[in-house]
């Protein structure tokens, strides 16, 4: 027994040691992989470790208000104030920063005069028509800026601003019942308030700044790559040879899907970006205005661009595919199309990202070629967009008339008759009903399969979205080179034996480029 007791007592202390080793195992794992990924996110965009530390420095400044005597004696204990308007102001970006910011002055300003002025009248009558009066004041306030914060506009641009604005004259209106000096919390309010505010303006503009006009022209860039990466690649994969997996959805892990994704979940980035970049002061050496709003309208265009290649890549996936052999006599064109309309969307691209217009020869001869030469290739098929045999109407019409129950005319009949014929027709329908459900996937396989439908019909398909495809790349153009006369980018400059042409104003500038000849 003693030897039992010994040994039990070996195993549990051996489990124990055991599921300590897989815990401590599981937690060394997560901290590895939380490591990898703080350092993958700092690694992809530096300006969040920068970010972070600003506002580590902004807290540490503020919170000086409450660690020295002097500071504290002379803000009081409204000092924390300070440390929450940096938490709630500070953003990423100096346009949200400063959108926020300024909201929040703008409405801590107006609420406490507006406070100090309600006082101000009801302080000369009475108790009871005091507190009336603040009551009043209170729902009138409350009730009309709440009704603002509705309008389009105002709840766009000042819906925080409002926010603060009720808080603040809440706050101040109400203590002032019971506080004698209501002047002085109004006051305190507005520096502690104007201080923090100070704090994350200074750190948003001055210290390594980061501008939402930036972001928003990178992300303008990144979509046009995107869709120009996904046209590229839909038409290398539908004529690629190795079989598609026709009906599994890989959409969440296609590159192809990846690259155009951004470009339709984009609206609400562009219009939070361009509404921060508004706020922003002109920060450029030149000084030329930002055209947000261009923005916004090239956005929208990149997205009906971007359907057509969802549409595109939705060929890949369809149930009925054109055979290979009928692909392979239009795939140069198709192939040479494709490549022409993903190298005018990088130039584009180009453009934009190093501020410059784009070239007066971006729709290139050698699209137009491939146009003419799939239009060519289509007509000269003409047999293969038509089916074979046609179908036959003496089918179709017994396909309907098997689907369709005959109608009988009734007949008038006894109570008793009536209802057992009742009962009758309500078994008979409920079993022809679920017969319907099991007969009708067979009925839709046999007039397809009766139905001799031309082969190359999925082609066309696509053909007709590639072609689309080019149509809409003239709307993209066209709002591409409306924001290069907004922004005010530098002319189009071709490189051509070490002498650079404007495309504007054709003069000629002299380069001095190193020389590999002899001479």
């Amino acid at each position: 027994m003693c030897s039992i007791g010994v040994w039990g007592d070996y195993a549990r202390v051996e489990l124990w040691k055991k599921r300590a080793r897989v815990y401590m195992e599981k937690t060394k794992r997560f901290l590895v992989s939380f490591c990898r990924e703080i350092w993958k996110a700092g690694r992809d965009d530096p300006r969040k470790a920068v970010h972070s530390i600003k506002v580590g420095l902004s807290l540490s400044l503020v919170s000086l208000l409450y660690l020295l005597e002097p500071l504290f004696n002379g803000v009081g204990a409204n000092a924390i104030w300070a440390v929450m308007t940096v938490v709630v102001v500070l953003e990423f970006t100096a346009g949200a920063t400063l959108c926020k910011g300024l909201n929040r002055g703008l409405g801590t300003l107006l609420a406490g005069s507006l406070a100090f002025l309600f006082e101000f009248i009801a302080r000369e009558s009475g108790k009871v028509f005091y507190a009336v009066f603040i009551g009043t004041s209170v729902f009138l306030v409350g009730a009309m800026s709440t009704y603002l914060r509705f309008f389009p506009k105002v709840k766009k641009n000042y819906d925080y601003g409002i926010v603060i604005f009720l808080l603040t004259f809440n706050l101040i209106t109400i203590s002032s019942y019971r506080v004698e000096d209501v002047l002085k919390l109004a006051r305190e309010r507005l520096y502690t308030m104007a201080i923090g505010s100070g704090v994350c303006i200074l750190m948003s503009l001055f210290i390594f700044p980061i501008w939402s006009g930036e972001d928003l022209h990178t992300f303008s860039v990144s979509k046009i790559e995107g869709l120009a990466k996904s046209i590229e690649a839909c038409v290398d994969e539908y004529f690629s040879d190795r079989e598609a997996d026709v009906g599994k959805d890989k959409s969440m892990e296609d590159p192809i899907y990846e690259n155009y994704k951004a470009v339709l979940d984009s609206k609400s980035t562009d219009e939070t970006l361009a509404l921060y970049a508004s706020w922003e002061p002109r920060h450029t050496w030149h000084c030329n205005p930002f055209p947000w709003q261009q923005y916004v309208r090239l956005g929208a265009v990149l997205r009906h661009f971007g359907y057509t290649v969802v549409a595109l890549h939705g060929c890949l996936q369809t149930e009925i595919q054109t055979p290979k052999s009928v692909r392979l006599l239009f795939k140069d064109p198709c192939t040479r199309l494709g490549t022409e309309v993903s190298k005018a969307l990088m130039e584009l691209a180009n453009s934009i990202r190093n501020h410059r217009q784009c070239s007066p020869e971006i729709l290139s001869d050698h699209l137009h070629q491939a146009l003419q030469d799939l239009d060519t290739a289509l007509k000269s098929q003409p047999r293969l967009f038509l089916g074979g045999n046609g179908s036959n109407p003496a089918n179709m019409l017994a396909l309907v008339a098997l689907s369709k129950p005959e109608k009988q005319l009734s007949s008038v009949k006894t109570e008793a008759s009536a209802l057992s014929e009742w009962r009758s027709k309500r078994v008979s329908k409920q079993s022809i009903e679920a017969e319907g459900r099991s007969l009708r996937p067979t009925l839709s396989k046999i007039a397809i399969t009766s139905l001799e439908f031309s082969e190359a019909l999925p082609f066309a398909a696509f053909a007709a979205l590639l072609v689309e495809a080019v149509a809409k790349l003239d709307l993209v153009i066209e709002e591409v080179e409306e924001l290069g006369r907004i922004a005010c980018f530098k002319e189009f400059e071709l490189v051509a034996d070490g002498v650079i042409l404007n495309v504007e104003d054709k003069s000629k500038i002299d380069v001095n480029l190193p020389s590999n000849t002899s001479e």
